[in-house]
């Protein structure tokens, strides 16, 4: 699949040179079964890339599974991961399964691993290297055939330098390395996402579609974007919604301030 069309399939808008190149290590290592480890900021579209390695992959025919490691509590995180018998902890009334077992055949996207507990970690590096898991409360080996696809917006190895990180997971998942650039470092993109936002909003809202006025998208492009671009598509639904029949630099100032 070439770039444009891995644009088009699914959603992502740019054409600086960070995007540019960010998809075409994606084009190039899709296919492959190795680790990959997506790096960038929170906002920044990393769960994107991640439905574009799988789709284009030779796994796409089996649902993807995606765990966000910071949304999940530390005591928990290993039996999602990995399972539970019944009776490994309160509440444990049935065997389960976790989401190795259910990504068996297919992939798993652990978003936000940096949040991750060291003990969490340990099993997920044993499952890296021997294709093996435990389910909590079981001694039994599981076989699985899972690939891995990482997500951060940590600096990784800052917090391998603060003993929060291992090393040796780092170094297994980071066989591949995708940045994906914050929305202040490719601020030539921002009118296509404008572009794109306004007409997918407009459409799901059921609104008339707007248009953005050039200085009402000169200003926009010089605001500091702090949540990258879940927080551009937030502004820009709210103009759609509260702003004029065109989106002027006034409605900007008024909807889209800090």
């Amino acid at each position: 699949m070439d770039r444009q069309s891995m644009q088009e399939r699914f959603g992502i808008i740019g054409a600086s040179s960070g995007v540019r190149n960010a998809l075409d290590r994606v084009r190039l290592v899709a296919s492959t079964e190795i680790t990959v480890l997506i790096q960038g900021e929170s906002g920044t579209g990393k769960e994107l890339f991640a439905q574009a390695l799988h789709e284009t992959s030779g796994r796409r025919h089996r649902k993807m599974q995606v765990m966000n490691c910071g949304a999940i509590p530390e005591g928990l995180i290993e039996s999602e991961l990995f399972g539970a018998e019944k009776g490994a902890y309160t509440g444990a009334v049935e065997r389960r399964q976790g989401y190795f077992e259910e990504a068996d055949g297919s992939t798993i996207f652990l978003d936000e691993i940096g949040d991750m507990s060291l003990s969490a970690q340990a099993k997920v590096l044993r499952a890296l290297q021997e294709n093996k898991i435990q389910r909590v409360g079981s001694d039994k080996d599981i076989k699985v055939n899972v690939r891995i696809i990482a997500a951060t917006n940590k600096d990784l190895k800052k917090e391998i330098a603060e003993g929060r990180f291992r090393e040796d997971l780092y170094h297994r998942l980071a066989v591949i390395l995708i940045k994906v650039p914050a929305l202040n470092d490719r601020r030539d993109d921002i009118p296509l996402l404008i572009h794109y936002f306004t007409k997918k909003i407009a459409t799901e809202q059921g609104v008339p579609k707007k248009e953005f006025l050039p200085e009402a998208i000169a200003l926009l492009q010089e605001y500091d974007w702090t949540g990258n671009i879940r927080e551009l598509r937030n502004i820009v639904e709210r103009l759609i919604i509260l702003g004029g029949q065109d989106v002027s630099v006034g409605d900007v100032n008024l909807f889209a301030s800090k």
